[in-house]
């Protein structure tokens, strides 16, 4: 399992919102890209990023700071937030973004999503907001009668490259990842299951990779992080150590928390 830092872009900043409100928003940092090549630093693997502005206008805000965040750190990115049509995915795409996350547009233009996967093989990432049993689409802003796992199955053949599932009532709440849930959607669909919503420290990460029957690809973790709850350096190489029988903290060989 790879555990993968978020980045949410608000104003030009790094912010995190408490369960998708926008108007509960905390900035955590002026400058995203310095943001980026912290947790570069810190051994990420890849990023997640996200366009909170795009996701309400439905068009992207921050292409400028993407950008930079690309050539700058060189990292794998995940983006979403206002991607809705083929030009969009085209630029990021082809400004070295590796992945884009379709969310709102998998309810709004099943076919656009469809045409996307077929047409960028591996690059799109279907991402599944849910608050309760309902999906939430248009910046969490409004409510779909659709399941998950429902909309997961939906477009299992189109083969996404990942599904991005995020519980908003838990996201920037430290309270614990959904893992019943993240297992029940992992477990209906052969599509690789990031989750995402609720990380509160090291137990989130254990508890995610010790679900039986489907493993979980990976975890984004954002406010934990931020507020050192939970160590990257120490996630990551628990992740990857788990399966060869031994993990030593950095904190105590003298590394800190992120």
């Amino acid at each position: 399992m790879i555990v993968i830092p978020a980045i949410d872009l608000k104003d030009g900043r790094c912010v995190r919102l408490i369960q998708g409100d926008f108007g509960r928003a905390t900035i955590y940092a002026d400058d995203p890209v310095e943001m980026a090549s912290i947790w570069k630093s810190k051994g990420a693997e890849r990023l997640h990023v996200v366009d909170l502005d795009g996701s309400l206008a439905g068009i992207p805000r921050h292409e400028a700071v993407i950008r930079d965040i690309v050539t700058q750190t060189g990292l794998p990115l995940q983006v979403g937030g206002g991607i809705r049509e083929m030009r969009t995915v085209e630029a990021y795409l082809g400004m070295g973004v590796r992945w884009v996350i379709l969310g709102t547009a998998a309810l709004r233009d099943p076919e656009f999503v469809r045409n996307a996967c077929r047409e960028f093989p591996d690059r799109v990432i279907l991402g599944i907001d849910a608050r309760g049993s309902q999906l939430a689409v248009q910046g969490w802003t409004e409510m779909q009668a659709e399941t998950s796992v429902a909309l997961a199955r939906r477009f299992e053949d189109a083969r996404p490259a990942a599904l991005v599932y995020t519980d908003i009532m838990r996201d920037g709440m430290e309270t614990g990842v959904n893992i019943e849930s993240t297992r029940e959607l992992a477990e209906s669909v052969e599509i690789p299951l990031i989750a995402s919503g609720g990380v509160s420290g090291m137990r989130d990460i254990e508890n995610l990779m010790n679900i039986e029957g489907r493993e979980i690809f990976g975890v984004i973790a954002g406010k934990a992080l931020y507020t050192g709850a939970l160590c990257l350096a120490d996630a990551i190489a628990f992740a990857k150590s788990r399966r060869k029988g031994g993990y030593v903290p950095e904190q105590e060989i003298g590394a800190g928390n992120a």
